[in-house]
């Protein structure tokens, strides 16, 4: 069975809103590793039309650095948890229906696992028990502003460090496991 991984950028405030995240060539690459390292990822409606409209091929001039991170997403498998869209393309395949068993399933499909991010598609995942892994890659800035993570999570969840990396940027990928 594949593990579900969860990977978000954000702020030493909290703030996830990723126009308030410096993005350098350094974390592209490790977020593409992070995608090599799953076989698709689960995005939410909102989180994957913002991919598709900044990384779907051909999208134009992208910022240096960027075109291996850009290849990788574009090639992705994705799933898509929404009740509103009618359709997806972009290498992407709805999932309807009940969220816990529809993840489970894809779980249990997987080999290398899955990848998700956003904020409130992992929140309804963490409120199921089905998160294997968080990474939390913290930036060193204050944005003062913006959407944060796991507002209204119903009860607390205890997580241990499995590991960290340290970027150029000052930023720091730390990665988690839920006590079970």
């Amino acid at each position: 069975m594949g593990r579900l991984r969860y990977s978000i950028n954000v702020t030493l405030d909290g703030c996830c809103d990723h126009r308030a995240i410096p993005a350098d060539e350094e974390l592209h690459r490790h977020e593409a590793e992070n995608l090599d390292q799953a076989d698709a990822l689960l995005l939410g409606r909102v989180t994957y039309d913002m991919m598709e409209s900044a990384w779907r091929s051909p999208t134009g001039a992208r910022p240096d650095g960027t075109e291996p991170f850009a290849r990788t997403i574009d090639a992705a498998r994705k799933y898509v948890v929404s009740s509103t869209l009618e359709q997806v393309g972009w290498n992407a395949e709805l999932v309807r229906g009940d969220l816990g068993e529809a993840v489970r399933q894809l779980k249990r499909e997987s080999g290398k696992g899955l990848l998700v991010g956003g904020v409130k598609l992992p929140l309804a995942l963490t409120e199921l028990g089905l998160i294997d892994e968080y990474e939390f890659v913290v930036h060193p800035r204050l944005a003062g502003h913006g959407p944060t993570l796991f507002a209204g999570l119903s009860k607390h969840v205890d997580l241990t460090l499995v590991g960290r990396l340290e970027l150029g940027s000052g930023a720091v990928a730390m990665r988690y496991e839920p006590r079970r």
